[in-house]
């Protein structure tokens, strides 16, 4: 069998292999916590499935444009001039099946062969992949200081003449860390200087706690004009709780819009019809569910947060957004894919080993599903990890007892 070179290289996305493997235990009747999920379990709004149902009562459900339906991209322009105080037009718009897509489209708009993308680690798994995939080369900053803020020092250290775009995503999957405005002003301003393209994947900007909000690229932009390299991306997945909806969409000067919207047409077409009018409905509609999400994971953040700090050993950094954490769980092995694996026979807990987001003896853990599976997910991994721990446990009234050291 004949496989590219560049397929050759692509490995299958760590995050999706693990919801795949926590739905067969799960179908199975197995007593599995899910801790690695990056969807949260609300439901999509209202005047999301109000719009969708719509559509379907109506029976015209059809092609749409490559770049997006008029009312979806009003409903992405009103969002822009709100939450960015940045008015664009119909032609700075594209949405996307996902803010994957918008992100996959843009690099294969602005990468060569050989191109280098630079992005800080830890990194969200499918960054690396997708530079490949455009024949680049992924080059991930790791923080000398050892934290999850990138500092500028680092990356300029590995900008050369290859060098063709960075990546921002703040706040950060996996580490819920989000970026300081000043490290944001910098960025824009040096890739502004360097000239290099800039895209700010944006999918957590609204998912920020302790009443802060994520920085604004646009408020540190000098150049709006067509010449920018300036490409943000967003989408209804993370903060609306509609991941199954699969539509995110990009801000881009117009020439650039033009080329992503070529390459999208004869990828994808334009999205699904049904699934952008729910996107416009979610984004038209009442805020109230995103916000009642932010103020759910938040407290689910510090019942985790509480946990961990619980857990000998192990180091926390508390998450200023999103809905993961990226603890260090090196004092229990420096391979974090054995690790996960352990703790998944073990225990039936889900975990993504850091190694897929650049940093070994780390593990993604999620909080965006109950309180019950977080208090007792950890339990039981502080059960299987930690021998000062009881030596006995249950789960489901079936009793464990450790036989390891």
């Amino acid at each position: 069998m004949g496989i590219s070179l560049i397929a050759n290289t692509i490995g299958e996305s760590a995050t999706l292999k693990l919801n795949e493997i926590a739905a067969i235990l799960r179908a199975k009747g197995d007593p599995v916590i899910h801790l690695g999920g990056g969807e949260p379990k609300s439901k999509a709004p209202l005047d999301a499935i109000t719009a969708a149902a719509a559509l379907l009562q109506s029976g015209e459900i059809r092609y749409t444009p490559a770049d997006g339906i008029p009312s979806l991209k009003k409903a992405i322009i009103r969002y822009t001039e709100e939450f960015y105080d940045r008015l664009v037009g119909p032609e700075n718009v594209m949405a996307s099946g996902g803010a994957k897509q918008s992100i996959m489209v843009a690099l294969q708009a602005i990468v060569d062969p050989k191109d280098e993308v630079i992005f800080p680690a830890p990194y969200w798994v499918s960054y690396p992949e997708m530079v490949k995939l455009c024949g680049g080369l992924p080059v991930p900053v790791y923080p000398e200081d050892g934290t999850f803020q990138p500092r500028m020092q680092d990356i300029e250290q590995v900008v050369g003449s290859y060098t063709k775009a960075v990546m921002i995503n703040s706040p950060n999957n996996p580490s819920g860390c989000v970026y300081s405005e000043q490290f944001i002003a910098d960025i824009v301003e040096y890739c502004e200087k360097k000239g290099l393209y800039l895209i700010m994947d944006d999918i957590y900007q609204r998912l920020v706690f302790d009443g802060l909000r994520a920085t604004n690229c646009y408020k540190y932009a000098k150049d709006l004009s067509e010449n920018s390299k300036l490409i943000v991306v967003n989408g209804v997945s993370k903060q609306y709780a509609m991941t199954g909806f699969r539509i995110g969409w990009s801000i881009a000067p117009k020439r650039l819009t033009e080329v992503m919207t070529n390459i999208q047409s004869h990828q994808t077409s334009g999205p699904s019809a049904l699934l952008q009018h729910a996107a416009a409905g979610a984004l038209a509609g009442s805020q109230s569910a995103v916000d009642s999400l932010r103020t759910t994971l938040e407290n689910n953040r510090d019942v985790l947060v509480n946990e961990l700090k619980g857990f000998n050993g192990v180091h926390v950094t508390k998450p200023g957004g999103t809905f993961y954490s990226f603890p260090d769980f090196s004092k229990y092995g420096k391979d974090s894919v054995k690790l996960a694996k352990f703790i998944l026979d073990k225990v039936q807990v889900v975990t993504v080993p850091g190694a897929e987001f650049g940093m070994e003896g780390y593990l993604r853990i999620s909080f965006c599903g109950s309180i019950k599976d977080i208090t007792e997910g950890i339990a039981r991994m502080k059960w299987c990890l930690d021998l000062d721990s009881p030596n006995e446990i249950y789960i489901n009234e079936r009793k464990l007892v450790r036989d390891w050291s």
